[in-house]
């Protein structure tokens, strides 16, 4: 998983690219454009109104870094996911400065060759802005270039380029890519040795490629044995058909519960060695007993790596260093103040030292006038002063025991400075020790923080999961008496459906019964009715009179013209039908 600080890096270098007046600013449209292609090589459903309503108070003009980093931090970066294309978000990153700042016409190197050293920049640069390289990282990176180009180190070379960086100690992104492109640790190989020292130092740092190799599988159906090209993670161990990796097999997934173990030779296979997983067994064969040993243990320090819960190795090495140079910077501190402390206090002690002499000299000074005073009143008065020449006898002798007690005095004096100055460095020692003892106890204590802060964010989530699984198990309760008493209610409803249904099946049965009765009620009386109206017919042919006659349309019936007018057939018809609805009525 990269961290943040590591994909801030690119995106600093994409942003540096568009800020063309160099202020520090980019405008809406540019970071729009580089938002989206951040949300699509990182897998991320963009919102195109979010970076609007982000920056909607500011309509006119262009957009500071600090006033986009909310927006990246929060929109972007706090949604990524494991599953995207790394190296394809590097490309982009780089798609988008690396005109601007590279000039390739210099250069021994391929444009794929630079952006790779351009990726192993932003893994061992430091973390503050602008981005550089410090000399150990230089070293360290130019140390593995030369040995995966099979050519010999030199310290001297090395020695010599710092001495001409002088005070500068560092480089840029495109100042590595033209150091290693103009060949100075590099004279007398041809380009595509030193391409494939730059792909194998951008695999083992980038792509944490710890090891790769052929070795022979076993399979898990067939149980035949297939040469394949193994790559070793520190999580996983993938297995491809070839070195070109375009097509792989499956993946042997590493966690603190794996084991590998060395296996005995069988079926004719040697140099035999099984990775033990919880789901499955891997048993491989390598091609000679140093190649087994060396993926063995390559193996066995991935898991635990992954048991201390600790990174990939480059990065804990990473750390290291930088934790390292950071005790370097601390020390040198440290030891510039005693330094400083040191001279404060021998200056005062050389001051103390000439005050000294210069009192010595002055007594001396008037002793020697005194001495000549002396001499010349002893000359001038030795006949007179005869008897008290014994007297100024005892007083040089006085004198001279006060200048022996003065030197003896300094003698003290001087051994006494010499005690405290060894008193002074035994004091040194003790507050050294005491440091260190109190860096070992801060240390401790920020070992103790981070797994109470490692185990309250435990009990947190598993507090969270507690009562996810308590409001799940809730609304599952309710959703289940609410499909209970909805069956219920079905159960109720169908149940009235059902004696319904009889109801009107019954119902449905005897209208049938009435129909086919009224069916045949109606058959015998139209039967009835024919065989009337056939006697009717006959006799009123026969007892009609012949008359003149009518006029109007006469009324056709089956048998001719009927014996009675419009009226007295719409009349007859009336009571026809009034007769049918009173013996439908009354069955």
């Amino acid at each position: 998983m990269w961290h943040r600080e590591e994909l801030l890096k690119p995106i600093w270098h994409a942003f540096t690219a568009l800020d063309v007046d160099h202020r520090g600013k980019v405008s809406k449209s540019q970071l729009k454009v580089l938002s989206y292609n951040l949300c699509t090589v990182m897998k991320i459903p963009h919102d195109p109104v979010v970076l609007d309503e982000h920056f909607k108070d500011d309509d006119k003009g262009p957009l500071s870094n600090q006033g986009y980093m909310p927006y990246l931090n929060r929109f972007i970066l706090d949604k990524v996911q494991e599953d995207f294309d790394v190296v394809e978000f590097f490309r982009m990153c780089w798609t988008l400065c690396y005109k601007k700042n590279l000039h390739t016409q210099r250069l021994l190197i391929s444009d794929r060759d630079a952006f790779k050293v351009w990726c192993i920049f932003n893994f061992l640069s430091e973390d503050r802005y602008p981005l550089v390289i410090v000399i150990e990282e230089i070293e360290y990176f130019l140390r593995k270039l030369t040995e995966a180009m099979g050519s010999g180190w030199s310290e001297e070379n090395f020695a010599h380029y710092k001495m001409q960086l002088n005070r500068k100690s560092c480089l840029t992104a495109w100042e590595l890519i033209e150091l290693v492109g103009i060949g100075h640790f590099s004279k007398g190989l041809d380009r595509q040795t030193v391409s494939m020292g730059i792909n194998e130092v951008f695999t083992e740092l980038i792509l944490d490629v710890l090891k790769q190799g052929y070795m022979i599988k076993k399979g898990h159906k067939r149980k035949n044995w297939t040469e394949r090209w193994f790559v070793l993670r520190p999580t996983s161990l993938s297995y491809y058909i070839g070195e070109d990796m375009s097509e792989k097999k499956g993946d042997i997934t590493l966690d603190q519960s794996c084991c590998v173990e060395s296996l005995p030779d069988k079926d004719g296979r040697k140099c035999l060695f099984i990775i033990k997983c919880v789901d499955k067994s891997f048993e491989i064969s390598a091609s000679d007993k140093k190649k087994k040993q060396e993926w063995i243990q390559a193996v066995e320090s991935c898991i635990q790596l992954l048991r201390l819960g600790l990174l990939s190795p480059h990065r804990e090495a990473r750390l290291r260093r930088r934790e390292l140079r950071q005790r370097q910077q601390m020390d040198e501190k440290d030891l510039a103040e005693r330094m400083k402390q040191l001279q404060k206090a021998n200056d005062v002690k050389q001051k103390q030292l000439e005050d000294m002499r210069m009192k010595m000299e002055e007594a001396m000074a008037k002793a020697t006038l005194e001495e000549l005073r002396r001499k010349k009143n002893q000359s001038d008065l030795q006949d007179r002063y005869r008897l008290e020449l014994e007297r100024e006898k005892m007083v040089r002798q006085q004198m001279e025991e006060q200048v022996a007690q003065k030197s003896s005095e300094l003698d003290q004096y001087l051994q006494r400075v010499r005690e405290l100055e060894d008193m002074y460095h035994r004091l040194e020692e003790a507050l050294e020790d005491e440091r260190q003892a109190k860096q070992d106890e801060e240390a401790m204590r920020r070992l103790q923080a981070r797994l109470l802060e490692e185990e309250a964010a435990k009990r947190a989530e598993l507090e969270q999961i507690h009562l996810q699984q308590q409001r799940a198990l809730s609304q599952t309760e309710a959703q289940k008496q609410e499909l209970m008493a909805d069956h219920l209610a079905k159960e109720r409803d169908l149940q009235a459906a059902m004696l319904q249904l009889e109801k009107l099946e019954k119902e449905r049965h005897g209208a049938l019964k009435q129909y086919e009765e009224v069916s045949k009620k109606l058959e015998r009386a139209s039967n009835k009715t024919k065989t009337w109206k056939d006697k009717v017919a006959k006799h009123e042919g026969l007892v009609r009179l012949i008359q003149p006659g009518h006029k109007g349309p006469q009324q056709i019936t089956n048998w001719g013209p009927a014996a009675f007018t419009d009226s007295e057939f719409e009349q007859r018809k009336k009571m026809w039908q009034e007769s049918k609805n009173q013996g439908a009525e009354a069955q």
